[in-house]
């Protein structure tokens, strides 16, 4: 965003004007969740949860695609990336997360050819320049990278390169939400959603959720007075009774989505169940590569042994990305589990919610707390 527009979602008279309104509008306890881990990190690096209202509890959803990919997807990049003649590209949170048996750093210590890269493109580069070599990129992901993966095996395809493949981990926002409000324990009475998906997927998945759980959906963006608005139509709905889906992040967000995009999805993945680390399995709530585009498969490809997992006993995690404890609620927080020394994704991650807490948390003083 240019600087000087994102001044003014940052405006100090603004942010305080919309403060006032939701003081002025809410009557009692309401718990909010931020799906989102880019809105997670906002609201602890701005301090807004300490800026709003003390009737306002916010919970942290699962938006964090570092966050819930599967230990047992983890533990298979692992063995892949072990393999003879194999690059294994990936983002550089991914090579931090912890496994069952050490990270994908340590098999770079190890002598694997394991490279950070920024697109998915950058991994079809490198294969192209180097036929002799397997490279395999970890596509990871919500809704939004999924076009850019997409148009790689695409992309892969058209220039028949035969040395290129993907492990596949992609989640949908929709189902986990879904997921969440169907949960015995669940505490959610509204819901932001994440600005970056809906402006690729729309928001029209949302209304039957509404509909069916009566609870408000707000489409939300990452700048400080983007959610401080989006809280705002949460807590006008939920004081009025009612549960519809709203968009506040007009500038990027449409009702339909970006059709061109959801179209390329569709032609590459096919919808599928998925393993949420810390969750367990969502019905429908992923995306595969279709069986055309079996060839840059990369769980085809590759044999890998079979994989028993094993999380730290120590690290709640799961319950964290479920909404149902806080950081700071887990006793190896800030001690045996830092950035430096994490026992679960949710402190690797730069959308994790023990992340932010971490960042952040400790740095909260006087001087960032309005009460204007």
């Amino acid at each position: 965003m240019d600087a000087k527009l994102r001044s003014g979602f940052r405006d100090t008279r603004l942010i305080n004007a919309k403060i006032r309104q939701i003081k002025k509008t809410i009557t009692r306890p309401w718990t909010i969740m931020e799906i989102c881990g880019g809105q997670t990190h906002a609201i602890k690096k701005f301090g807004l949860d300490q800026l709003l209202p003390s009737e306002i509890e916010f919970i942290h959803g699962p938006g964090c695609p570092v966050c819930v990919t599967s230990l047992e997807l983890v533990d298979k990049a692992l063995q892949i990336a072990s393999l003879p003649n194999i690059v294994f590209t990936s983002y550089g949170d991914m090579l931090r997360v912890p496994g069952s048996n050490g990270d994908l750093f340590s098999v770079k210590a190890n002598g694997g050819d394991i490279r950070v890269v920024y697109s998915p493109l950058d991994s079809l580069k490198i294969a192209q320049e180097n036929p002799q070599k397997e490279v395999v990129f970890f596509a990871i992901g919500f809704e939004t990278t999924a076009p850019a993966n997409a148009m790689c095996v695409l992309q892969a395809k058209s220039l028949g390169i035969t040395n290129f493949s993907m492990l596949v981990s992609h989640v949908c926002v929709p189902p986990a939400v879904r997921a969440i409000l169907g949960s015995p324990n669940n505490r959610v009475q509204g819901f932001l959603a994440a600005g970056h998906v809906c402006t690729v997927m729309g928001y029209w998945e949302y209304l039957p959720i509404a509909e069916e759980f009566r609870v408000p959906i707000v489409v939300t963006g990452f700048e400080p007075l983007d959610i401080l608005e989006g809280v705002y139509r949460v807590v006008r709905q939920l004081e009025k009774g009612t549960y519809d889906v709203e968009n506040a992040y007009e500038r990027l967000v449409t009702y339909e989505g970006n059709k061109a995009a959801q179209k390329i999805i569709s032609q590459v993945f096919e919808v599928c169940d998925r393993k949420w680390r810390g969750i367990g399995t969502i019905p429908n709530s992923g995306w595969k590569l279709r069986p055309q585009f079996a060839e840059f498969d990369a769980e085809n490809r590759f044999e890998t042994q079979a994989i028993a997992t094993q999380e730290s006993p120590l690290c709640i995690a799961g319950l964290i990305l479920q909404g149902l404890k806080k950081p700071f609620e887990c006793s190896a927080f800030g001690t045996l589990c830092t950035p430096q020394t994490p026992l679960g994704a949710t402190m690797v991650s730069s959308e994790g919610a023990c992340a932010a807490y971490y960042q952040y948390s400790r740095n909260i003083n006087s001087t960032q707390v309005s009460h204007g």
